[in-house]
């Protein structure tokens, strides 16, 4: 993404949706984060449009770049139910999902809930777990449920999951299938902060003497709330002509001879969610082709895998979605 999200763009027009507490309410959840958070801005502002588009998301930058702890501060702006799963390699399908106990009084196998059953998941070091682990998130991720011995239970909202990886290259991680980086509406890539933010942070780390960071940070949204907005996204307005911008743009992924994989309809649907949370947070009940742009590298670059010959000759997906953009005709 560019260009940072901006608040309150400043536009002359009468709104038809009423976006003002939206407004307030992201404001005060970036205000509640920056007592501890230094920089990282965009990785912020693409957590909070993932909550209101209702998608989850996948954190990937080296350790130590606060990952972590700015979705599981984020989680705590939030008045929910939260859960945190650390991955590992010996990690099992029943220690996310739960497993059924054989209760001795009524003779009955009784099915005990495991961590997944929360609002916002935080699952740090994903891709440290093998691949039937993974497979274990599939059908809560795409359908807010699980089925477990034949008995269906349904997440309750929000149901919103926070990974965090490493870099592929680092030992110890597993590639993440393709089936389930398509389940994650953005792929966010944390850098090192600036000269100027590190000794922000060290500056911040030494005034805090022995107040927690978790003391700093206060919940400002209640689960009706968030479920209110999450509704109030879905009414944005989207012209005809941005809705064939959105499709151009994934079919050109299908067409590409600089990949081998394209995007499923599964981003197409992700761009339109996202780009009417981007227009909402900047007080707009429209969507513009700008707020399409701001999102189409995070949904992308993820879901789409570059030629061998590509990969060769040093391409990257960031470099593949830049270009495409270039070439698609933007509506007038």
């Amino acid at each position: 993404m560019e260009d940072n999200i901006q608040e309150g763009t400043a536009m002359e027009f009468d709104a038809r949706i009423d976006l003002t507490k939206l407004q307030e309410s992201v404001a005060q959840v970036k205000a509640e984060l920056s007592r501890v958070i230094i920089g990282q801005q965009e990785m912020i502002e693409l957590l909070i449009v993932s909550i209101l588009a209702n998608g989850h998301s996948l954190i990937e930058g080296v350790p130590g770049v606060a990952k972590t702890i700015t979705a599981k501060l984020l989680a705590k702006t939030l008045n929910v139910d939260f859960s945190r799963i650390q991955f590992t390699p010996d990690l099992m399908p029943s220690d996310i999902l739960g497993t059924s106990i054989f209760n001795v009084k009524t003779s009955e196998f009784e099915f005990k809930k495991g961590p997944i059953f929360s609002n916002i998941i935080l699952i740090d070091e994903i891709n440290r777990a093998p691949a039937k682990t993974q497979a274990a998130l599939f059908e809560s991720m795409a359908e807010r449920q699980i089925t477990i011995d034949g008995n269906a239970y349904e997440m309750q909202p929000p149901f919103l999951v926070f990974a965090t990886q490493n870099p592929v290259e680092q030992e110890g991680t597993y590639r993440l299938p393709e089936a389930q980086l398509d389940r994650f509406l953005f792929k966010i890539n944390v850098k090192y902060p600036t000269l100027e933010e590190e000794i922000q942070i060290l500056e911040h780390k030494h005034r805090q003497k022995n107040t927690t960071i978790e003391a700093l940070v206060n919940s400002v949204l209640s689960a009706a709330q968030i479920a209110t907005y999450q509704n109030t996204i879905r009414n944005i307005i989207v012209e005809n002509n941005l809705l064939k911008y959105i499709a151009a743009i994934v079919n050109n992924t299908r067409t590409n001879a600089n990949l081998y994989l394209g995007a499923s309809p599964r981003a197409s649907i992700a761009i339109l969610d996202a780009s009417k949370a981007v227009a909402a947070i900047n007080g707009r009940d429209f969507v513009t082709p700008d707020d399409i742009k701001k999102v189409v590298a995070p949904i992308l670059c993820h879901r789409i895998i570059l030629t061998p010959e590509r990969e060769m000759e040093g391409f990257t997906a960031e470099k593949v979605v830049h270009d495409l953009i270039q070439t698609i005709e933007i509506p007038r």
